[in-house]
């Protein structure tokens, strides 16, 4: 919503970087943010520079003009991924999946779609650990899984099926387990657990929805300052 380069980088440098220094994640979150960033910028760049219409043509390559208009929009588009990407990468390294639905349903969201949710967060961290384990298993049995490429491509194929059986396998254990819980039980659960909410927090929430309504409300009535 803000736009130009001062207000993502305001809200990298002051908001979400301190956040991940204390939380002790910094260097993670840069790397991860940079890695997720790189294919969409990467295509940004190329689609903005050279496609887009401008009046100051800065070099050509081909049929192509890369025009400095085009080089600033690829710049601050570049600038709004980082922080989205940045902003969720934190979310994601800080915040506890279980905890993050359990509050959800707390809040009135229901058991079924909080489950959805969970599933949804927690499937690749525990596809991928899970890929892990079986690889070891296969390496102790002989399987090669590592050296060249073609050894790694051949190393794939024994991992895919065990990988996608003992997923549908622990989706039925955890739909027994669920059932046994009386999940589908109808009416509002009472949750013995609660996420500590401190006063300072909910006045920080408060206060960035409430600049979030400003920000639109000024956008759509065109009354928001122009910024760098």
């Amino acid at each position: 919503m803000i736009g130009g380069y001062l207000g993502p980088l305001a809200i990298i440098g002051f908001a979400i970087l301190p956040a991940a220094v204390i939380a002790g994640v910094a260097g993670r979150l840069v790397r991860i943010s940079l890695l997720l960033t790189l294919p969409i910028a990467i295509s940004v760049v190329l689609v903005s520079v050279f496609t887009r219409a401008g009046s100051h043509i800065l070099f050509s390559l081909g049929p192509f003009d890369a025009t400095a208009e085009g080089v600033d929009f690829a710049g601050q588009t570049l600038v709004r991924l980082f922080a989205i990407s940045t902003s969720i990468g934190l979310f994601g390294l800080t915040t506890e999946p279980r905890s993050f639905v359990l509050d959800l349903e707390r809040r009135g969201l229901s058991p079924r779609f909080a489950f959805v949710a969970l599933a949804t967060l927690e499937a690749v961290p525990a596809m991928v650990e899970r890929a892990g384990v079986i690889a070891s298993a296969q390496r102790a049995r002989g399987l090669d899984t590592e050296g060249s490429v073609r050894a790694r491509l051949r190393g794939i194929l024994p991992l895919v099926g065990p990988v996608i059986l003992s997923s549908l396998t622990e989706v039925e254990e955890r739909s027994l387990a669920l059932e046994v819980r009386a999940f589908g039980r109808p009416g509002r659960r009472h949750l013995l657990f609660r996420i500590p909410d401190s006063r300072t927090q909910l006045v920080v929430r408060a206060a960035l929805l409430l600049a979030l309504v400003v920000a639109v409300v000024t956008r759509v009535t065109g009354t928001f300052p122009s910024l760098p």
